[in-house]
């Protein structure tokens, strides 16, 4: 395998964030995401610990040097994961932003018309590509939780699941020109992972994947082989590190260039002194403390945001 040298290109230093108004354990997506956990303090106790979080993570984010762009939840109707706005839009380098078929009928409100236009006008982004009509199909793919674009190698990685459905895949890489790389992907209990990136993160010439987690040998070598042949270099995590939040990570670079790998505390916490190693050699480490927005969300630091291009 010959590495290729670094391009930050393909990696952007603005993102979309979503201030949460309502923040909390949404009891529509704990069926098919295993990382949610309830826990004993009220609903205002909740919000205030979870905007104490994303303001911390937003200065956080600032003063590294990325461009943050921060929208305001509505409070009617309540969106819990409003915080998470990376499963219902993208933005491409073309001038076009993408919305998807969210599993969760209370997510679907996250998709709001007002903000998306405010969105388009405020950043210039003139085309819209709209997947959201799949859910009248019962068909979803929940953005970049679903998918895991290699934007250099115009892949797109996704882990099969009742939140990511092939055909809507395959619509949108057929669109955008890119090649689908499906798997499957378990935990310990047998249970399909909701989100392909929770598994993997894909960065400069390296990719964070938890190889114990793809379900069969055969998809195993296939991933293997595709990210090998893309010139990237391969960091295993274990299924606790997953568990833990260390796959659920995203590469930006600041405004001088620098690559960055943003990640959450508990992530951080979870990782060796050689897999620290192998990062911090490749990029510089950004600690998002959320651990409120972690346990009750199921959600990570790369949940957290929208990558603009």
């Amino acid at each position: 395998m010959i590495l290729k040298e670094i391009s930050l290109k393909h990696f952007t230093n603005r993102v979309l964030m979503v201030r949460p108004a309502a923040f909390g354990y949404n009891i529509e997506t704990a069926e098919s995401n295993a990382f949610q956990n309830q826990v004993a303090l009220s609903r205002d106790e909740i919000l205030h610990q979870a905007l104490i979080e994303f303001d911390r993570a937003v200065e956080i984010l600032r003063d590294a040097g990325v461009e943050v762009f921060v929208a305001q939840d509505t409070s009617f109707p309540e969106k819990p994961d409003a915080v998470f706005p990376n499963n219902w839009i993208s933005f491409h380098s073309n001038g076009e932003l993408v919305l998807y078929p969210m599993e969760a009928r209370n997510r679907r409100c996250e998709r709001r018309l007002e903000l998306v236009v405010e969105l388009q006008q405020k950043l210039n982004f003139s085309q819209v590509f709209d997947l959201s009509y799949f859910e009248e199909k019962s068909m979803f793919l929940e953005g970049t939780g679903s998918v895991v674009f290699d934007h250099e190698n115009r892949k797109a990685y996704a882990a099969i699941s009742s939140r990511t459905n092939e055909e809507v895949l395959n619509e949108l890489c057929a669109h955008l020109n890119y090649n689908p790389v499906l798997f499957h992907a378990e935990d310990e209990l047998g249970q399909a992972i909701y989100h392909t990136n929770v598994i993997m993160c894909n960065g400069t010439n390296f990719v964070v994947i938890c190889l114990e987690a793809i379900a069969t040998e055969s998809e195993r070598v296939l991933i293997l082989e595709t990210i090998r042949n893309s010139g990237k270099e391969v960091l295993d995590i274990s299924m606790s590190q997953l568990e833990n939040f260390a796959g659920n990570m995203l590469v930006l670079k600041n405004g001088e260039g620098e690559p960055l790998l943003v990640l959450s505390s508990t992530a951080k916490e979870s990782l060796n002194q050689n897999q620290l190693n192998f990062l911090s050699e490749r990029v510089r480490l950004v600690v998002l403390p959320i651990e409120t927005i972690e346990t009750i969300g199921g959600g990570s630091a790369r949940c957290m945001l929208a990558e603009i291009f």
